[in-house]
């Protein structure tokens, strides 16, 4: 199927720019976008919805070096806080 979109300039300075930066053409990057870019429906209202979602898109687990993810937040927001603001 083929689609024809009027996109506004600035959209799509916007959209080649991260096509470019990926090193995509733009219509793949948009085909990838329109294919990937939909988030659930309906629109996910709480915690427990919200991590139902992650689960469904399989990205419960994809990190399994880290045994204790409290304590990973825990340091990455340490880190962050001691960071220096240049």
């Amino acid at each position: 199927m083929s689609l024809l979109l009027d996109l506004p300039p600035d959209l799509e300075a916007e959209l080649a720019a991260e096509a470019a930066q990926l090193g995509l053409p733009l219509p793949e990057y948009a085909l990838r976008l329109l294919a990937n870019g939909r988030g659930p429906n309906p629109p996910v209202r709480s915690g427990a919805g919200l991590l139902a979602y992650w689960q469904s898109e399989g990205l419960i687990g994809t990190h399994p070096e880290i045994a204790d993810s409290a304590a990973h937040a825990r340091g990455l927001r340490e880190r962050a806080q001691r960071r220096s603001r240049s």
